[in-house]
């Protein structure tokens, strides 16, 4: 699989897959065929139209889609995107509202690096704005990479996230999303023990696997019974020649996305089946439910080969996050540096990716903070994408991670003694 032919055959079908949606929307809809109606054609075009689209977005980045604001004022706000830091691997990101006051909360939210771009926050982010100055992440395609940038594995990660939180400075307030929990806690340990005064106020860590083997799922479980020579066997691929990263190793998007259809293959195939009807008669819209989903939930990046199989070998595999004993440059990482920073898990009561007591975890990772700098939430009913982007986080999660970040928004805080339940 360790080759840029591989590679390029993906793109290959990719592509043709499109060209022929693009031909048979084309040609279904030719003005001379409309002197015979006939259902046939339309289905012919209906269809061309959601493959064509389908398999045109596995290569776009979305845009974010966030160009204005009404503040308190009552007055329509333009969002300025602006890259605040940039680097290789990838950039942080400020969505600044032109003409309002700086907000006092400075909130830096933590985008998984998981095959989907930061836009999957995109609900997160509009939440927020309203109460705050919002940063994030913003992850780069490895394969727009050149090979010249050099390795990207989970101890860069770390590092990256470290400059991030340096440039905010030690008033603002990390929310980590998903899969970088692990990491934001380390680079927060670590940032602990190097620069102390650059600490932010608060860490929230929402559904992430800092300790995998606390409850099982069918993540974990695959991530325990696969090698990481058949990982490595299977799942890396070389660039092709049509992109900037040619030659770097990465575990490709599309092979990701091929995985992830795969997990609900049944529901996605309804879906698009009812969307080529729906187009046939008319009834659908470019952005209807169907499109708002797929063109985000299709648009996959590459990920670094290192990143990847050092996250599966030492995050899930070796749990060295949840037995302290991460190391970072050849320093060990101790998670009980940190003495400042407020800790808030947030789990839903019904996610089957990152179950409830995996990301709790961290509470007792971080020995040397008071328990009155520590809380925890699990929110009942939710799923995965619920605690962070669904009604789970904008009716009840949201509330309660602001009250969080004012709660500790200071240093002087007492320890009574106890873990903070922030939902009581």
């Amino acid at each position: 699989m360790r080759y840029m032919a591989t590679y390029d055959l993906m793109e290959t079908m990719r592509n043709t897959n499109q060209w022929l949606g693009a031909t048979a929307r084309t040609m279904a809809s030719y003005p001379a065929l409309a002197l015979v109606p006939n259902p046939a054609l339309q289905w012919a075009a209906a269809w061309g139209t959601v493959t064509e689209r389908t398999f045109e977005r596995m290569v776009v980045k979305p845009d974010w889609g966030i160009r204005t604001f009404t503040c308190a004022d009552g007055q329509d706000h333009l969002i300025d995107i602006n890259t605040v830091v940039e680097k290789d691997f990838g950039n942080l990101i400020h969505f600044d509202v032109t003409g309002r006051e700086e907000m006092p909360r400075k909130i830096l939210l933590v985008a998984p690096m998981s095959g989907h771009y930061a836009t999957l926050l995109r609900s997160t982010v509009l939440s927020l704005i309203p109460d705050a100055e919002v940063y994030i992440t913003d992850w780069h395609n490895a394969r727009d990479i050149p090979v010249s940038a050099g390795s990207f594995d989970v101890e860069d990660y770390t590092l990256y996230l470290m400059d991030f939180m340096k440039h905010l400075g030690p008033d603002s307030h990390v929310i980590a999303v998903c899969q970088p929990a692990p990491l934001t806690l380390a680079a927060t340990a670590y940032l602990a023990e190097l620069e102390p005064d650059a600490q932010p106020r608060t860490l929230t860590l929402i559904g992430g696997p800092i300790n995998p083997d606390a409850v099982p799922t069918d993540v974990t479980d695959f991530g325990a019974r696969v090698t990481m020579g058949q990982l490595e066997e299977t799942m890396i691929q070389r660039v092709g020649f049509s992109c900037k990263g040619v030659g770097r190793m990465v575990y490709p998007g599309l092979l990701q996305l091929a995985s992830f259809m795969s997990m609900n293959a049944e529901r996605h195939g309804k879906a698009f089946q009812d969307q080529i009807l729906r187009v046939s008669r008319g009834e659908a819209s470019d952005h209807d439910a169907h499109n708002r989903f797929y063109d985000e939930y299709l648009a996959v990046m590459d990920m670094p080969a290192e990143f990847y199989l050092s996250t599966v070998e030492r995050i899930f595999k070796n749990c060295e996050i949840a037995k302290n004993e991460f190391v970072v440059k050849g320093h060990k990482v101790d998670m009980g540096a940190i003495t400042k920073v407020a800790v808030k898990t947030v789990e839903g009561a019904k996610d089957d990716i990152t179950a409830p007591g995996q990301c709790i975890a961290a509470l007792d990772l971080c020995t040397g903070l008071p328990a009155s700098k520590k809380a925890s939430h699990v929110e009942p009913g939710a799923g995965h994408y619920g605690i962070f982007a669904g009604k789970s986080w904008r009716n009840n999660i949201r509330p309660l991670v602001l009250e969080f970040i004012d709660a500790n928004a200071s240093d002087a805080q007492a320890d009574d003694g106890n873990v903070v339940p922030m939902n009581a």
